[in-house]
């Protein structure tokens, strides 16, 4: 089975200058409108008193769905969880994103999953996802913060299956060819069937 992923483009990458600060393009203005536009599902919020542990632990992002900080760690706590890192200029991440869509329909409340753009562009990430129907919750990294965190290489997409305790089950570094195929690989490694 052949599989395709995207290297992070020239100028793209984490590199860092200065103090180890990463440098990146500023984000086009993201308006109410866009985000509207976009439908996005409200992000996962964490359940009363839930502590996030694991390698996602002190990791805060912005919510693609309404632009409001995202605990991640304690949001995905105590539920199993499939992380997808995709960008907007990532075309293997584009024809991904509808299976994954499909995916959480089936799987109901099985599974948190949350897209998380690994990019600083916010705006065109929207865009896509209004082009594409696809309306999970999902998080701006343009940092890319989760995938240092779990030690995922430099390519997308990249899904990241996490256990309810929050620890890494495993690194997908493919880009999923269908929904039955993310089925699979979720009941697999976290044992969620759907």
């Amino acid at each position: 089975m052949a599989s395709a992923v995207a290297l992070w483009p020239r100028g793209g990458d984490d590199s860092t200058a200065g103090g180890g600060q990463r440098q990146s393009r500023p984000s086009a203005l993201v308006t109410d409108q866009l985000r509207a536009e976009a439908g996005l599902s409200a992000c996962p919020q964490p359940a009363a008193n839930a502590v996030g542990n694991g390698p996602l632990a002190g990791i805060s992002l912005s919510c693609l769905a309404d632009g409001k900080p995202v605990d991640l760690a304690a949001a995905l706590a105590g539920k199993p969880a499939l992380l997808n890192l995709w960008a907007y200029w990532c075309r293997p991440c584009a024809n991904e994103l509808p299976y994954l869509q499909e995916y959480t329909q089936r799987a109901g409340n099985a599974i948190t999953v949350l897209t998380v753009h690994s990019d600083p562009e916010e705006a065109k990430a929207l865009a896509l996802l209004a082009d594409l129907k696809v309306t999970l919750p999902g998080v701006l990294d343009g940092a890319t913060t989760v995938r240092n965190a779990v030690g995922a290489p430099a390519v997308l997409p990249v899904s990241v299956l996490l256990r309810a305790d929050g620890s890494v089950a495993e690194v997908v570094v493919r880009a999923f060819n269908g929904v039955e195929d993310i089925a699979d690989t979720v009941a697999a490694e976290l044992g969620v069937a759907a």
